[in-house]
């Protein structure tokens, strides 16, 4: 056989990424099935709901905590689970895409206990401020806030390779952006929730560690400092 017919065509993803993606395929099957009556009978088609009361974040958890000096472990424990289920199976694939796609790029650069500090801050963080806001009344569930924390370690990446050859550095914002943007015009449209408060959140936790727990990261941050 011929150098190089013997090689995968698709790059290999690394290790800590399908840690995280993983969860969010088998919770999802799961769930599916039951609501298609392919498992559980009838108790199946009940089991999305009953993920949602044992896994989600309502706004209300923190506020009670807050109110009453009482940590409730179940509750802080939400803050690490919400991620990990979802409104529909649509939600849960591209919420799973993202995740791949950008925890790849991320792993590539990234040590693997990095990327899950950035994907984990990231999730907790924009739970904490949803949790907070005044007018948030809706439980927030799906990984969205944490992959949008992998799309500011992406952002950073970008960032950086584009300052190493005195490129325009705000190219690397280009893809937050766009989906910013996007979603904005969904919710004008269609009305909207404040989980994209979540999402914003949990891309600028992810950029704020990258300067932290990328490789040279504290070096780069007061590098960055002394050009100020």
């Amino acid at each position: 056989m011929r150098d190089g017919y013997d090689t995968s065509p698709f790059n290999p993803v690394p290790a800590v990424v399908w840690l995280l993606v993983l969860p969010i395929a088998a919770m999802e099957l799961v769930l599916s099935a039951g609501e298609g009556g392919l498992a559980g009978g009838a108790m199946g088609v009940g089991w999305r709901q009953d993920a949602f009361q044992r896994f989600a974040l309502a706004p209300a958890m923190l506020r009670q905590m807050i109110d009453t000096g009482q940590w409730n472990p179940d509750f802080l424990m939400r803050f690490l689970t919400y991620g990990f289920v979802h409104l529909s199976p649509v939600q849960a694939l591209f919420g799973g895409i993202f995740t791949l796609a950008l925890g790849k790029f991320v792993a590539e650069v990234f040590r693997p206990w990095a990327v899950l500090a950035v994907f984990f801050g990231a999730q907790i963080v924009a739970g904490v401020v949803y949790s907070l806001v005044p007018y948030t009344q809706f439980a927030l569930v799906g990984a969205y806030p944490a992959a949008y924390g992998l799309i500011g370690a992406f952002t950073f990446i970008l960032s950086a390779r584009l300052g190493a050859v005195n490129a325009n550095r705000a190219r690397a914002f280009g893809m937050i952006g766009f989906l910013i943007g996007i979603q904005l015009v969904f919710a004008l449209i269609y009305g909207g929730t404040w989980d994209l408060a979540a999402k914003i959140v949990g891309f600028a936790t992810g950029f704020v560690m990258s300067f932290v727990v990328a490789p040279g990261g504290p070096a780069y941050l007061l590098a960055r400092m002394r050009q100020r």
